[in-house]
């Protein structure tokens, strides 16, 4: 334990990190001692891991650096691996490429493994294998009466479910076991439009996406690049907008599927196209997520069916006329991420078609601001919103509403009464 401890390095560096005590847990007996030290002295609990750091500020209480767990262990004949709670996506995809086997990663391989797939896990093969949380096998948790627990189907069916999609609240996950897919390489990359003709791209990708098989996963995402000199000088200070593929099906196949989205560079110029057939080894450069640790702030609105126009105005509200920086990413869903008889977990709005991802750097810029202009946002589309995402708050741990349908929410409420009944991982459940 840690007096005044210094903060741990977190990718997160917008909110303060300030926990009464500090415990850099070298095993799962670690946490389990400190969740102890906690439960025994009334102080509530954080866990923060290697990749993109906590939801929101820590202020009090005892937070527990796991960053040390970060084992990755691959069983090539079962098709797992065990992933401890300091290893991010990177290591887990190093581990598994030498057996032919990938795991269902985000875009960034620097997201911790394990809380990703807390939150549900939606991946860039995702409406091809579904939610990592999915194929999770077992999770090694320590609950809020300091015992270490195996969680498997077979034992504590209801906390298996509640773990998978649920997020933090039940516990410290020290580590978990989960299956990974048959996938060498894949087609993939981007097509970059000027964002001049946003609209036109939106509404194209929006048609687009209703004539693509389930082995393909895309996203849209728009920003203006800020003017630095370290980007490519065609990138600074412009408005570009991107359409981001990753398909494991053949590239003559996947050249072929991606055909009215070149087209769609009639209207709007391109400025780039990376798309071509590559190792999973480098899906990181499908989206080319920012490496470095920064300030930020986001949200995120889980659609049904969006209407075009109304898409299209979401994304003018973001761009170049933004009182600041947003980044704006829609995420098309569906395929095996809708609900399935063979999964049942904590994973919610699987009849989802969409997903609205905002993102905006918080140097100089007031959180406030960037809440009202998310707000807008949010009005516009609110025909088609049915909640939010857990794994897309970022900085936004102050606001739980909308991440659980309301019968999952009440499920998981009372799983934290009885796992939790004290509150040490948090408040009420939704709360």
């Amino acid at each position: 334990m840690v007096s005044a401890p210094p903060a741990p390095p977190t990718f997160q560096t917008g909110f303060p990190i300030r926990p009464d005590r500090l415990v850099e847990a070298a095993t799962p007996e670690d946490v389990r001692e400190a969740v102890a030290y906690a439960g025994g002295r009334g102080l509530h609990v954080a866990a923060h891991a290697s990749g993109h750091g906590l939801p929101g500020p820590v202020e009090g209480g005892v937070l527990i650096a796991t960053r040390a767990l970060d084992s990755v262990t691959v069983d090539p004949v079962r098709r797992t691996a065990l992933i401890g709670a300091g290893a991010n996506w990177g290591r887990v995809i190093e581990a598994a490429a030498p057996h032919g086997l990938a795991p269902l990663n985000g875009s960034s391989p620097s997201v911790g493994a394990v809380s990703y797939t807390l939150g549900g896990g939606l991946g860039i093969l995702a409406r091809e294998f579904g939610y990592a949380a999915d194929h999770v096998r077992s999770l090694d948790v320590v609950t809020a009466d300091d015992t270490a627990r195996r969680v498997t189907p077979e034992r504590e069916p209801e906390l298996f479910w509640g773990l998978r999609g649920g997020g933090h609240r039940l516990g410290v996950v020290t580590g978990l076991e989960i299956a990974l897919v048959a996938v060498e390489r894949l087609y993939g990359g981007s097509i970059v439009f000027d964002g001049a003709g946003a609209a036109e791209v939106v509404r194209g990708y929006l048609a687009w996406t209703r004539t693509v098989p389930e082995t393909l996963t895309s996203s849209l995402a728009a920003l203006v690049y800020p003017a630095l000199p370290q980007l490519p000088e065609e990138l600074r200070g412009r408005y570009v907008i991107s359409v981001r593929v990753a398909f494991t099906g053949s590239a003559e196949e996947g050249d072929r599927l991606v055909a009215p989205l070149r087209a769609i560079g009639r209207s709007a110029p391109i400025l780039s196209d990376s798309l071509r057939e590559m190792p999973y080894t480098e899906s990181h450069t499908i989206h080319s997520d920012p490496p470095f640790p920064h300030a930020y702030y986001g949200d995120s609105a889980v659609l049904g069916e969006p209407d075009a126009e109304r898409t299209v105005q979401a994304f003018e509200l973001a761009g170049p006329r933004a009182p600041m920086m947003t980044v704006v990413q829609l995420n098309h869903l569906g395929g095996a991420l809708a609900a399935r008889p063979e999964v049942e977990n904590a994973v919610p709005y699987r009849d989802a078609g969409f997903l609205l991802r905002l993102l905006s750097p918080l140097d100089g810029t007031e959180v406030g601001a960037v809440r009202a202009l998310y707000g807008e946002v949010g009005r516009v589309l609110e025909p088609a919103v049915l909640g939010r995402s857990l794994n897309f708050s970022f900085g936004g741990g102050d606001r739980t509403a909308g991440f659980h349908e309301a019968e999952t929410a009440k499920r998981l409420a009372g799983l934290v009464s009885q796992y939790d009944p004290a509150g040490l991982f948090g408040g009420p459940y939704g709360a």
